[in-house]
């Protein structure tokens, strides 16, 4: 039997075990129990770890029992291989140029002293954030649940920046290019593309991470930070921002980070949409931090579940949690005190009074009223991007 065969048999036994059509795609629970390395990156502690050229570091879940997650255990994504290995602060500068009436180039020293100082507080997902929800497994690393992370970051408005260059009448988009490279030369770079309608105060250009300089790992000395936005927007190792009047076609752009587009933002694996559209604003979301799929706790204890929810910044209205499979749900207690892109902190006590396995749902509700769905709700999507299926752990009570 050939390997591709093997695979392919060992996924259609697996959705005939499940009940599940798999010429339709399905979607379940990411996977846990990943193994966290055994070695650390630089600045970072021990971390579930894909890659290491290019890093790929994936957060535990524990890490989310706090509305701020430490910038040693924020996860790290990079596209290409080749990642400078050293940065002269001293020669650094960001261009700005294409469009505009003057062009800069802007030193780190006058990025700090002749520009307001903004913080913004946000969540940073992947949009392949849960991908290993997917099946038929969907191109792109195979994260769990921990490809995100919500930090304060510091810097200047982008918005100061293009006014100190002056746009030009025509202006329409900005691509913004960092410094990672390709291992070989007919790889694309990775160039992203913003309309000038989609920037507002809140997009900056940070050079700070929860009072630090950023990580290397995630982008030092400078990154784009778009709040609301999938990561792929917050271009890392950020060194030259270009105004156009049009859009250009570009790998990153064209090809990866899109959706289908059509009312479900759904496709099946046979029938694949011709028309799609790149993922921009995040959707709602929580994951439950404590306990842990596999925790065993004890009867008549009284249990805290704990974790966090966020949306694209319209704002977390309730988290409600469910012991009973979805039967009845509560509200848990939410501690929200860093702004509307943030985690929102949740907690929810019960006491769990039969033995056996128990599993703890939990679902989060937006001010627009948008809520997550059961994971076998989410619409299948060949990128396996934007899951937000309704989180379960299973514990058992002893």
């Amino acid at each position: 039997m050939q390997r591709r065969d093997f695979f392919k048999t060992s996924i259609v036994a697996s959705a005939a075990i499940l009940g599940t059509n798999l010429n339709a795609g399905i979607t379940h629970q990411p996977k846990i129990g990943q193994i966290v390395s055994n070695m650390a990156f630089p600045e970072k502690r021990p971390m579930i770890t894909y890659s290491d050229r290019p890093p790929l570091l994936e957060s535990t879940r524990a890490t989310f029992v706090r509305g701020i997650t430490e910038n040693d255990e924020f996860f790290v994504r990079w596209h290409l291989p080749d990642i400078p290995t050293h940065i002269d602060l001293d020669s650094y500068t960001i261009k700005i140029n294409g469009l505009v009436e003057k062009e800069l180039n802007i030193t780190l020293k006058e990025l700090k002293s002749d520009y307001e100082q903004v913080e913004v507080t946000s969540v940073l997902q992947c949009g392949g954030n849960s991908r290993s929800a997917f099946t038929p497994i969907t191109g792109g690393i195979q994260w769990g649940s921990g490809a995100m992370g919500c930090a304060k970051w510091k810097g200047v408005r982008l918005s100061d920046l293009l006014n100190r260059a002056g746009l030009k009448k025509n202006a329409h988009w900005i691509g913004f290019n960092g410094l990672e490279k390709a291992a070989y030369f007919e790889t694309p770079n990775f160039v992203r593309e913003l309309e000038l309608t989609e920037l507002d105060d809140h997009v900056i250009i940070a050079y700070e991470m929860n009072g630090e300089d950023l990580p290397y790992l995630n982008g030092f000395p400078l990154r784009l930070v778009v709040p609301g936005y999938y990561s792929d927007s917050w271009v890392k190792m950020l060194s030259n921002i270009t105004v156009t009047d049009k859009y250009k076609h570009l790998f990153f752009m064209d090809m990866a980070y899109r959706v289908p587009d059509n009312a479900t933002e759904s496709e099946t694996p046979d029938h694949l949409a011709k028309k799609t559209k790149p993922i921009t604003h995040m959707n709602v979301k929580s994951v439950i931090a404590y306990p842990e799929t596999g925790m065993k706790i004890y009867h008549n204890s009284h249990i805290v579940v704990r974790g966090v929810a966020f949306d694209d910044g319209h704002g977390i209205r309730k988290v409600m949690i469910s012991v009973d499979n979805g039967k009845t749900w509560k509200e848990a207690l939410l501690k929200q005190e860093n702004g509307r892109y943030a985690f929102t902190e949740f907690r929810f006590v019960f006491k769990p009074t039969e033995y056996g396995k128990v599993s703890i749902m939990a679902k989060a509700v937006n001010r627009l009223g948008e809520e997550q769905p059961l994971a076998k709700n989410v619409p299948w999507n060949h990128g396996g991007y934007m899951y937000n299926g309704i989180d379960v752990v299973t514990v058992e009570v002893v």
